[in-house]
């Protein structure tokens, strides 16, 4: 059934596609008896519970920020069966983000590319639609700083949206990961996420709540510069990391490189980005030990890439291209295809 009506999806320019696919979900459950054996086809009847961070998550498979930059479709997410969703990334101030066109299908290497660049309504309205949330859905928060703010300020920009949105959500991500948002990824280093952890872990103390914060990272890493990375993380007051963002790197792709310089710049997401995730996944696992569950993103589009991701070391995964060229079945079949032991091992 995707299949032809990916298809027609795909006529549409990604962007258009991305938000008819998705009203087109959430009118077809909103029909009286339709609404219901769709969202019975969506539900996997083997999914487990994972503890991670301190959290019960409803099973493994979560949906990466990017996809709902403004808590709009809380209900549907849940109702797709997505064990947790990471909304953002969200910023202090509303921004249009990049010129359109920002978003790019590579269907021969099933990817994309994007460079939205951070386009949201602001922190403020995003807390407005989460005081909302349904129950029983975990919610996470991607906060970033604003393309116009200075990287010498960009700590305060954290500290609003995280002072603002704690209250609301689950956990918090810091984003300083982004390709598209000029100079974030400079801040990926121990002189900024130091200081930053501190004053944010300072204001989590002064809450009842104890929540979460991770750290997302980008893929483009040398190994020795994991390795150093690893350093940096085992100094912040954090409780996971997301590993990874999307790429920089245009290498091993079938499209050629001249439809690659009419696209030009942004970061790249689905099948190419597979392995070159693995490898910070596995790398960081191995430097972090015991002591920092990892989340797994890059290239999920089944049950086999996720499995590989837990071999590498994933505690959970985020799924984002992978939706778009699978469908909305996308959880369901990945859950129904794994089988766990209690270390969450492949049987």
């Amino acid at each position: 059934m995707y299949g032809f009506i990916k298809f027609l999806l795909f006529l549409l320019p990604p962007e258009k596609a991305h938000d008819v696919a998705l009203n087109l979900i959430e009118f077809a459950l909103r029909i009286p008896g339709v609404g219901y054996f769709f969202k019975k086809s969506f539900n996997s009847g083997t999914q487990r519970s994972v503890k991670f961070a301190g959290i019960e998550f409803p099973n493994i498979v979560g949906l990466a920020a990017g996809f709902d930059k403004d808590a709009k479709r809380l209900h549907l997410w849940k109702a797709l069966g997505f064990g947790h969703v990471e909304v953002g990334t969200v910023t202090p101030k509303a921004q249009p983000g990049n010129p359109k066109p920002r978003l790019f299908r590579l269907v021969e290497d099933r990817a994309v590319i994007n460079r939205m660049g951070f386009n949201n309504g602001g922190v403020d309205a995003m807390v407005n639609r989460l005081k909302k949330r349904p129950d029983g859905l975990i919610v996470g928060g991607n906060i970033g700083k604003n393309k116009d703010t200075p990287n010498e300020f960009a700590i305060e920009d954290y500290i609003i949206c995280f002072e603002k949105l704690y209250p609301y959500v689950d956990y918090i991500t810091v984003n300083v990961s982004s390709p598209n948002t000029p100079g974030l990824r400079d801040l990926q280093t121990e002189s900024f996420l130091v200081p930053l952890f501190e004053k944010l872990n300072e204001m989590r103390s002064q809450n009842e709540v104890f929540k979460p914060i991770f750290l997302k990272i980008a893929p483009d890493f040398q190994l020795k510069a994991i390795t150093e990375l690893a350093k940096i993380i085992k100094k912040l007051p954090i409780q996971g990391v997301i590993a990874t963002n999307t790429t920089i790197s245009r290498d091993r792709l079938v499209v050629s490189q001249k439809d690659l310089d009419k696209i030009g710049a942004g970061g790249l997401s689905g099948a190419p980005l597979f392995e070159a995730s693995n490898t910070i996944l596995a790398t960081l696992s191995i430097e972090l030990g015991n002591t920092m569950p990892i989340i797994g993103v890059g290239g999920i589009f089944n049950s086999y890439d996720v499995a590989e991701k837990l071999t590498r070391g994933a505690g959970l995964v985020q799924v984002y291209t992978g939706f778009i060229y699978e469908g909305p079945w996308i959880v369901r079949n990945i859950l129904n295809e794994l089988s766990f032991d209690d270390s969450f091992l492949i049987d």
